[in-house]
C-alpha cells in the first residue's frame, strides 16, 4: 500500500486502449493534451491535440483559474500522451488532483500512431 501511495506513476491515470481515444477524439468526446515540452510538439504532435508541458500544468489545467484552458473547462474526459508514457502517467496525477474526474493515460504518441491517429507537425 505504501509503495503504491508512493509511487509517482501510480493513479495518474485509466490506461484507454489507443483506438478507443482515437474514436473518442475523432467524435469530440475528450480533449487531448500532449504533456511534452513545446519544441517536442512542434517536431510532430497527435491532431486536434493542445499541448501543455508538464511544467505549465498548475496554472493551465485547473478549472478553477482563470488561466484554464478553454477545452479543459468542458469537464470533457482528458486523454494524456507524451513520448514514452512516463510523463503522461505523472500528469494524471496531477490533473486529478486539479478536480479532472475521467483522466487517461494514452501513453506514448506511437501509441497514437499506432491506432491510425493522424500526426501533424
Amino acid at each position: 500500500m505504501l509503495l503504491t501511495m508512493l509511487n509517482p506513476f501510480g493513479a495518474g491515470g485509466e490506461t484507454i486502449d489507443p483506438v478507443k481515444a482515437v474514436t473518442m477524439i475523432k467524435k469530440g468526446q475528450a480533449v487531448l493534451v500532449d504533456v511534452r515540452e513545446a519544441n517536442e510538439f512542434a517536431g510532430g504532435h497527435a491532431s486536434g491535440a493542445v499541448n501543455l508541458p508538464m511544467g505549465q500544468i498548475a496554472q493551465r489545467a485547473n478549472p478553477a483559474t482563470a488561466g484554464c484552458l478553454p477545452d479543459l473547462k468542458a469537464g470533457k474526459p482528458v486523454i494524456l500522451y507524451c513520448a514514452s508514457g512516463s510523463r503522461s502517467g505523472m500528469a494524471g496525477k496531477m490533473f486529478r488532483k486539479l478536480g479532472h474526474d475521467e483522466v487517461y493515460n494514452l501513453g506514448g504518441l506511437s501509441a497514437w500512431i499506432n491506432a491510425g491517429g493522424r500526426v501533424q507537425s
